[in-house]
């Protein structure tokens, strides 16, 4: 698998769904944007724990996107940071054609060291079990 992020590049974060956060992101973006974790969650979150995202705003999934890109680049949620190495990316040839149908980075520099993306795959499957659950 070929990837690289680029330059300018929003498109993964134009696309439909919900940006999921862990405790440490929360934690980390609230001491970046200068409030509390009790705060940040009261302005920006929704769900139940353990599976809190971002309130869905009107034309976007994330209150730090703005036009010009994520405001909080250097330390997005690790959804965010992962992407596109996630499970279900990682598991189906099929997924991985669709997104690079959005994503111009898909299919583009080095090669990725697939044990790398593994493992990120697996902390984004730790770090939210609820989403990967098997069906029965």
């Amino acid at each position: 698998m070929r990837f690289q992020c680029q330059p300018g590049c929003i498109r993964c974060c134009e696309q439909k769904g919900f940006v999921y956060l862990t405790r440490e992101d929360i934690a980390r973006i609230a001491e970046h944007v200068g409030i509390t974790r009790a705060e940040f969650k009261r302005r920006y979150l929704c769900g139940t724990a353990p599976l809190l995202r971002f309130r869905k705003q009107r034309h976007k999934a994330c209150p730090f996107l703005l036009t010009g890109g994520c405001s909080i680049h250097e330390i997005k949620p690790l959804q965010c940071s992962s992407f596109p190495f996630w499970p279900e990316l990682l598991a189906k040839a099929s997924e991985r054609r669709e997104t690079a149908e959005y994503c111009p980075g898909m299919n583009k520099g080095p090669l990725v060291n697939i044990e790398l993306a593994r493992a990120k795959a697996d902390e984004v499957q730790r770090a939210f079990p609820q989403l990967y659950e098997e069906e029965e």
